[in-house]
């Protein structure tokens, strides 16, 4: 079931998300929801506190779907490694319609639970660095455009105070 996706400005996107106790019948549920409702956006991520459920979950694919194994789940996952610097361009399916630059590292480990419960790691550079990242992002409160400084960031949070007065945000 496709599940609408929170933007800048929800209570929920500013709140640490909590870990999983058990993976349920309704987790499961979360998970199918998540991935359709990415692969809808279209996106190449989504963390479960952008669909409203402040819980430690991600699912990352970047093929967006034209690849079965390029899905990857993650129940509860933190940092084992971050090394090196890369500066990209990022957007977020909660920021809709505005990017920015973002300096993150380029190399990460990531560990965590699958589906099933059982444990994984999943190690990427560039872009699955990237998106790995910006998740895990999501799941200690923290969009994007926090990261910026300057007037990168007040550009975009005025243009987006603007379009919500106008009730288009």
């Amino acid at each position: 079931m496709l599940r609408p996706i929170l933007r800048l400005g929800d209570s929920i996107l500013t709140e640490p998300a909590q870990p999983v106790a058990a993976i349920t019948a309704e987790i499961e549920t979360l998970i199918d929801d998540m991935i359709e409702t990415m692969y809808a956006a279209p996106g190449i991520g989504l963390a479960a506190p952008q669909v409203g459920v402040s819980l430690r979950i991600f699912v990352v694919d970047l093929s967006v779907g034209r690849d079965p194994a390029g899905l990857s789940v993650m129940i509860n996952p933190e940092f084992v490694e971050r090394d090196g610097m890369q500066i990209e361009e990022e957007g977020c399916l909660s920021v809709p319609g505005f990017t920015a630059t973002v300096a993150r590292p380029k190399r990460v480990v990531v560990k965590g639970l699958n589906r099933e419960g059982d444990e994984q790691r999943l190690e990427g550079t560039g872009l699955l660095a990237r998106a790995l990242q910006h998740e895990m992002d999501h799941l200690q409160s923290c969009l994007f455009v926090d990261r910026l400084r300057g007037i990168s960031r007040d550009l975009i949070l005025r243009k987006i105070k603007k379009l919500s007065k106008a009730g288009k945000w």
